[in-house]
């Protein structure tokens, strides 16, 4: 919060208003700015996609193999089943040895075939995991000879599908939630309200958080084995997987992040112990100072696991991403953490200071700034141009999640709208605020002595002036409750900022001899609920604070949502990936452009029926083609027949079959000029051979063209 508040409790301007056009300002022209530098953006890769293959997909050689290689976007992991290729029945025909690099930094691997394969078609199946620790798996086939039926199954599950995917999933939003309130919960604590640090709610959020947090690395890591290899919940307890797992990149940083929470832990602990107890402001101070140093390095480092292990570290630019993406986690944990720490503590803690709200809504303004420059620059890394954010999965997810935080920033001007009021104190409790709200209250307020408390009335109430300055309502004057001889009451430091003194029993305080221990505690507990129902009514008949409590509770609902869809993006395919592969594709079938030839053997079954047909499309491309086609003997010599006809069909698009009229050239030569193939796919080429008057053949082969 700005200046601008000081000015609005002595009722200058509008509450917020000047706050809210510059916040909307700045992120205008941090948006302006962005747009500028996506638009130039160049290309580089962030996600393994297969962009070649040797043999190429769906192409048909003459000669067997004797390896098959594969080419990704970037680096891979493999292991000895990574890739495997299998005949027309099913069975594995590649030697079953791990998969050896060609190079390319990691990207080519190649695996050997046995000798002497048939002909047929051959399926290549593969399962890897990419730099950014993304699990990917997919399927090509290529024929030797001639294309044939094949029987041969490869999972049709999606890389980390089935149960194990859902589950990895569930703890990776887990693990991102339970960051962003461990974090975001203690440094609320720490900068923004030190008087939680003794609030049971407070302490409930961060613990749970740890919990949550140190839970969901441990499933993960367990699931990591399966996620990546075999999909089957039966490997969750396999030591030789997980072994597998300790060796990886991801394996590494889950480990490292145990161990920092192990730390966070200590933090924790003294935040909410040792901290919450001091009463010196001095020792106060330099225990602050030390557990925010401590507390920014273990949350850095905590944020440096995900970083080290996910797209920043991989791809463009890697070495200053991955700091970047440690300061968007960050500054994440801080605005939406921080925002559930005063959801928490409007709704169920003691009362929250203003000068808390106001100190909270400073980090905040600072948070969506970080934010907005650091998840540009992560946009145009892994998006980079505009077809790619509007033609990707990744890129419309990304649209998605720019759309739910603007309705957040919105809703989070309404919450500093709010703030902005609670600010316009009324003038006779101005003096109250200036005792309670202003003023740190690292301190424990100093507990008056019996003595020196105005005189109760013989009905129940007592004196509320104080030199005509401030006004002290008793939580018993709004309902009175019996209290046992001899006791003594304090005013709660909870309730001083509402100008409240609620009554408690002072401990040690003189009790006559003869007093019921059970009637003692029965009266005590009638007089923590009548004060805990009076401080309620009296929040909920406060017309700011209830605004607030809404607002913020509405903020919080779309950060859950903003949540989930960053959780799906860290596993999506970078858009900049996805038009580098599919561009990899295209050079790929360019290369594969040019003219076909087909090897096609026919037996008509009658006197010198066997022979082979050699067929040409030239420049095979759709358009304008020339067809040549010739009939060959067992031994290669042309063998003159009465009749040869070709006709082409594009099963995929129900087009065909197209005739192509066939003129005799010479022997056993036979051509057609000017065949036109509409499309561009696989076309099925069928040739019909005729040897004598009664014996006549048609056989098939398909055919990539255009």
């Amino acid at each position: 919060m700005t200046s601008t508040e000081t000015g609005l409790r002595r009722g200058g301007t509008a509450p917020g208003g000047p706050a809210a056009v510059r916040l909307l300002a700045v992120l205008l022209a941090v948006v302006m700015a962005g747009l500028v530098v996506l638009a130039g953006a160049g290309s580089a890769g962030a996600h393994a996609a297969l962009t070649g293959s040797d043999p190429q997909q769906d192409s048909v050689v003459e000669q067997a193999p004797t390896e098959v290689s594969l080419t990704f976007s970037e680096q891979i992991a493999v292991d000895e089943d990574a890739i495997r290729v299998l005949d027309p029945s099913g069975k594995r025909v590649d030697t079953e040895e791990a998969p050896r690099s060609l190079g390319s930094g990691g990207a080519q691997y190649a695996v050997k075939l046995h000798a002497g394969l048939p002909d047929g078609t051959f399926t290549v199946a593969y399962q890897v995991v990419s730099a950014d620790s993304h699990p990917v798996v997919g399927a090509f086939t290529f024929s030797i000879g001639a294309p044939s039926e094949t029987s041969a199954a490869v999972p049709d599950q999606a890389a980390g599908g089935g149960a194990v995917g859902a589950l990895y999933g569930i703890a990776r939003y887990l693990s991102y939630a339970g960051f962003t309130l461990l974090v975001g919960g203690a440094a609320f604590v720490l900068t923004c309200w030190p008087r939680g640090a003794g609030a049971r709610p407070m302490q409930r959020l961060v613990a749970f958080s740890w919990v949550g947090l140190t839970a969901a690395t441990l499933a993960m890591l367990l699931l990591r084995g399966p996620y990546t290899g075999s999909g089957k919940l039966a490997d969750l307890f396999d030591l030789a997987v997980l072994g597998g797992v300790l060796e990886t990149k991801t394996g590494a940083a889950l480990v490292s992040r145990l161990l920092l929470l192990a730390a966070a832990a200590l933090f924790v602990a003294v935040l909410f112990g040792t901290y919450a107890r001091r009463e010196d402001p001095k020792e106060r101070r330099d225990l602050t100072f030390g557990l925010a140093i401590g507390g920014a390095v273990v949350a850095a480092g905590l944020a440096a696991t995900w970083a080290m292990s996910e797209h920043a570290s991989t791809g463009l630019q890697a070495g200053i991403a991955m700091p970047v993406d440690v300061l968007h986690l960050l500054a994440v944990a801080a605005w939406l953490g921080g925002l559930t720490a005063l959801l928490v503590a409007l709704y169920r803690g003691p009362s929250v200071e203003r000068s808390a709200v106001r100190r909270f809504s400073r980090v905040a303004f600072g948070s969506v700034v970080v934010l907005a420059l650091t998840g540009l620059y992560q946009s145009w890394r892994q998006v980079g141009s505009w077809s790619a954010l509007t033609g990707t999965s990744y890129g419309q997810l990304l649209l998605v999640k720019i759309g739910l935080v603007a309705v957040l920033v919105a809703v989070a001007g309404l919450s500093r709208r709010w703030t902005g009021r609670l600010g316009e104190a009324p003038a006779g409790a101005e003096a109250q605020e200036q005792g309670a709200g202003d003023e740190e209250l690292d301190a424990t307020p100093p507990v008056a002595d019996a003595a020196a408390r105005p005189a109760s009335d013989a009905d129940g109430s007592r004196s509320d002036t104080d030199g005509g300055e401030r006004t002290e309502v008793g939580v018993a004057r709004a309902e009175a409750v019996p209290r046992a001889e001899g006791q003594v009451a304090v005013a709660r430091a909870g309730d001083e900022e509402d100008g409240a003194s609620e009554a408690e029993p002072v401990a040690g305080a003189r009790v006559p001899a003869q007093a019921d221990p059970a009637r003692e505690a029965q009266l005590r507990r009638q007089q923590e609920a009548t004060s805990a129902a009076a401080r309620k009514k009296r929040r909920d008949g406060d017309p700011e604070r209830s605004g607030l409590r809404r607002s913020v509770l509405l903020e919080a609902g779309i950060a859950v949502v903003v949540l989930a869809v960053t959780t799906v993006l860290t596993t999506t395919e970078p858009g900049r990936t996805e038009e580098e592969a599919a561009a990899g594709t295209s050079a790929a079938a360019a290369q594969q452009q040019g003219p076909v030839s087909l090897n096609v053997p026919f037996d008509t079954g009658g006197k010198d029926g066997k022979g082979t047909v050699l067929l040409d499309v030239d420049p095979g491309r759709s358009g304008d083609n020339a067809l040549h086609v010739y009939v060959q003997g067992p031994g290669k010599e042309p063998l003159d027949v009465p009749e040869v006809k070709v006709a082409l069909t594009l099963k995929a698009q129900e087009l065909g079959p197209l005739t192509a009229p066939l003129d005799r050239i010479s022997e056993g030569h036979w051509s057609a000029a000017g065949v036109q193939i509409p499309l561009a796919g696989r076309w099925t080429v069928a040739v019909t051979v005729r040897t004598s008057d009664i014996d006549q053949v048609t056989v098939s082969k398909n055919a990539r063209i255009g």
